[in-house]
């Protein structure tokens, strides 16, 4: 079954004349979605399920991949009724994504959009403030936006979701490759707890608390054909901003980050976390060593 064009969602009468420049569904289908959980030889296949949400646009410098967590302060009051959405009727889930500018013609007065790397969020926490509130969210599985269904006070859509393709032949070597990754994320918590840093700094680092997170069973209110497997979980857990990165380092990791969500081979995204950790322990290192000298 074929996804309807969102040129032509938009310009139905839900869309305000405002947004419908605004998106252009990438032509890419989303690839299977069977699935195998190795670690515990437990085979079952993952059915494809839609889910109706609330959509939160981002810019291209800010895509969240599976297992980060980040938080937002939402203060405007479409953003505020996302929120009471989101807790009250969508089981604490909305959808972040990527609003990727696109060029139509040379002759288009206003600026156009693709929607991209959309990624389930779950709230974690929520802190009401004097002005908005501070909400905590998680990253939980890639999702593909197939229909806009709505835009006031805040965007809504239909998605899907999207998982790896499972390799039987590298199934030992994945195994192998995952406990290596989690040998070197523990390392490198490690090197990132020695680095100097304020005194009320957390002993946990973001990297750490990716691991554990993409450890855990599925939450109970998640729908378990949104939830990727354990080892395509624990393959984005290395994409996560370390301690003292300089501005060179984020852009790049912003720059692995789009590829992580492209790669649609768990094996291929373990190789390039593996990558990314071990360029991080050698930083890490470096700026330890001169750490040492300037306390000498």
């Amino acid at each position: 079954m074929t996804s309807p064009s969102v040129s032509s969602v938009l310009s139905s009468s839900i869309f305000p004349t405002e947004y419908r420049s605004w998106f252009r569904t990438p032509a890419t289908s989303v690839s299977g979605v069977s699935n195998v959980r190795v670690v515990k030889r437990r085979r079952f296949k993952i059915v494809a399920k839609s889910l109706d949400l609330p959509l939160l646009p981002f810019s291209m410098s800010e895509v969240l991949v599976p297992t980060e967590s980040k938080t937002l302060h939402l203060y405007e009051a479409r953003y505020l009724a996302l929120l009471e959405e989101s807790m009250k009727r969508k089981k604490n889930m909305f959808v972040h994504f990527i609003l990727d500018p696109i060029s139509i013609s040379e002759k288009a007065t206003e600026a156009s959009f693709a929607a991209r790397y959309g990624c389930l969020v779950l709230i974690e926490n929520v802190e009401r403030l004097d002005i908005g509130a501070l909400v905590s969210i998680r990253g939980a599985g890639r999702v593909k936006i197939s229909k806009f269904l709505g835009a006031d006070p805040y965007l809504s859509g239909e998605v899907r979701p999207i998982q790896d393709r499972f390799n039987y032949e590298s199934s030992n070597e994945m195994i192998s490759q995952i406990s290596k990754l989690k040998e070197s994320i523990k390392n490198l918590n490690s090197l990132e707890i020695k680095l100097k840093a304020p005194e009320d700094s957390l002993l946990q680092t973001r990297l750490f608390n990716s691991l554990k997170w993409a450890e855990d069973e599925p939450p109970e209110e998640c729908e378990e054909s949104f939830f990727p497997s354990l080892q395509e979980r624990l393959s984005f857990a290395a994409f996560q901003t370390v301690s003292g990165a300089t501005q060179s380092e984020l852009s790049r990791l912003q720059q692995e980050k789009l590829k992580a969500m492209d790669i649609k081979d768990t094996m291929e995204r373990l190789k390039l976390s593996m990558g990314l950790i071990k360029e991080n322990i050698s930083s890490i290192a470096a700026k330890l060593a001169i750490q040492s000298l300037d306390i000498r």
